[in-house]
């Protein structure tokens, strides 16, 4: 019989992951955007329909340094330096950064002291002589980093329990440290992470060393893998790392409060068999190392920070949960790290590529393992999905996040939605054709980012036919399309509405 795939929580959770380089669209950005030194600070953007703001025409980072001294105290701003290492895209008089909660004290570009002034979200800057197109350069930024937003800002960092963590996603890594906050742009990162004695740091990658001196400690990571600025995670609190290995050897380490370590620790030894388990799906892991961060704060979300998925600690000691739920969110989480992390969206309208395989493996791990039928799941959301597109767009065409929403393009049409395309792909070309594509897309793909049309061109490849009209219905039509191989589906109609128009 049918079932609810998201059974009643005792509170509301909002599983958002308040989670572009298409090559046409950046040309546009650089060509109208670029902006000369004897004119006001102006903020930019790569032009992304959905945050226009977001990034930076001129340039490409291939690599970040950050680093974060913190006090003890959550409250209190840390003192960091973020290093930027670019190549120019373009003659530039000034480089813009994203940029917007935190004060900036000094800029050097490539050591010599530059300019700097703010223009909306952006951090201007204007060194000394202009920058040539097709050069490196090194920009160095001395800043405080605000643990503390206002309420119809959050994001960024998250203050838990014992200190702190981050949420970049989708839009607010630049509210933590200058950057290009765009999914197009992926870089290196090395983290250095100093926090007094008794506390733990951990970040995204491998530990590259720890230095204790004076009273503190500073924990060096590095990422061995390119990676977007809203994948960025540094925790930072009473932590206790737990170490086990995944298949191939893989290192896996969990972050987890000190004081919750026996509760947590039978969810955590789940992760090495979900990590074969999606191997199996999909082709190996992509990345250097994997876990999970169980921070001890109230988020109503779950994030897949690159290598180092965040959760909410109460998403395993709560008992309303049930067991085969939490489960398919630790592999929603998982399934990100191919889709999402390692195929990077080009734009932020490609959400649904994310969302839409997380969801997908989250439902078919629940059919495999807990009996949750996905043809069950998949049946409810085509009924669901015309009052979906119609409140938040078509999956591939999402509408912008209305202002001051925590959730903001986060919405059911690029979840269970997104999903539903997937099932009907299947359903249209076939199970064998459908697993060749999913493990040639993460295989073509990885490290790098790829857009819709990628997308529908590798899955005409593998189908042998152009697929072309059904994915324009199914991404971006108003209405849902029949479903392949089952006529009887029909939506479910909306409500009549009292009153007047």
């Amino acid at each position: 019989m049918p079932h609810t795939p998201h059974p009643p929580a005792p509170r509301s959770r909002t599983r958002g992951r308040r989670r572009l380089r298409a090559a046409a669209l950046l040309a546009s950005a650089v060509s109208v955007c670029l902006v000369a030194a004897s004119g006001p600070p102006t903020p930019l953007g790569v032009g992304d329909r959905l945050f226009p703001h977001l990034g930076n025409p001129g340039y490409d980072v291939a690599a970040y340094d950050l680093s974060f001294t913190y006090s003890g105290s959550n409250t209190e701003p840390l003192r960091a330096v973020t290093t930027i290492d670019a190549r120019t895209t373009a003659d530039l008089d000034r480089v813009n950064l994203d940029f917007a909660h935190g004060k900036v004290d000094s800029v050097e570009v490539d050591g010599e002291p530059a300019g700097f002034a703010t223009a909306g979200e952006d951090l201007v800057i204007t060194p000394e002589d202009a920058l040539d197109e097709g050069k490196w350069t090194r920009i160095t930024v001395r800043h405080t980093s605000d643990p503390v937003y206002p309420e119809d800002r959050e994001g960024g960092w998250v203050r838990t329990a014992d200190g702190l963590a981050m949420a970049n996603q989708a839009d607010v890594a630049h509210l933590v440290f200058p950057c290009n906050d765009h999914p197009s742009d992926k870089a290196s990162f090395t983290f250095r992470v100093t926090a007094p004695d008794g506390l733990t740091a951990v970040a995204n990658g491998l530990p590259a060393g720890v230095d204790r001196t004076g009273g503190t400690t500073t924990w060096t990571y590095r990422t061995a893998h390119p990676m977007a600025t809203e994948l960025a995670q540094v925790s930072i609190g009473r932590s206790t790392v737990l170490h086990r290995t995944g298949p191939h050897g893989l290192p896996v380490r969990d972050v987890v409060p000190t004081e919750h370590r026996a509760a947590l620790e039978p969810w955590l030894a789940k992760t090495p068999g979900q990590i074969a388990w999606m191997e199996e799906k999909v082709g190996r892991y992509p990345f250097e190392t994997y876990g999970l961060l169980m921070a001890d704060a109230t988020t109503g979300f779950e994030l897949e920070t690159q290598t180092l998925s965040l959760f909410e600690r109460e998403l395993f000691t709560e008992p309303g949960y049930p067991k085969w739920y939490v489960e398919s969110i630790m592999v929603h989480e998982l399934a990100h790290q191919w889709f999402g992390n390692s195929v990077g969206p080009a734009t932020w309208s490609d959400l649904w590529l994310n969302e839409g395989h997380a969801t997908w493996y989250e439902a078919l791990y629940a059919q495999e393992t807990a009996d949750k039928p996905l043809e069950a799941r998949m049946k409810a959301a085509y009924g669901a999905s015309d009052g979906w597109r119609a409140k938040g767009g078509p999956p591939a065409a999402p509408k912008p996040p209305t202002s001051g929403s925590k959730t903001g393009i986060f919405r059911a049409n690029v979840y269970d939605g997104a999903a539903l395309v997937l099932y009907a792909l299947r359903q249209e070309i076939g199970r064998p054709a459908f697993e060749r594509l999913e493990r040639a897309w993460v295989t073509r793909h990885r490290d790098g980012t790829a857009t819709t049309a990628d997308f529908v061109r590798i899955a005409s490849e593998t189908a042998g036919r152009d697929l072309g009209d059904f994915f324009q219905g199914w991404l971006y039509g108003e209405k849902t399309p029949p479903m392949p191989g089952h006529p009887d589906w029909k939506p479910t109609p909306a409500p009549a509405r009292a009153g007047g128009a």
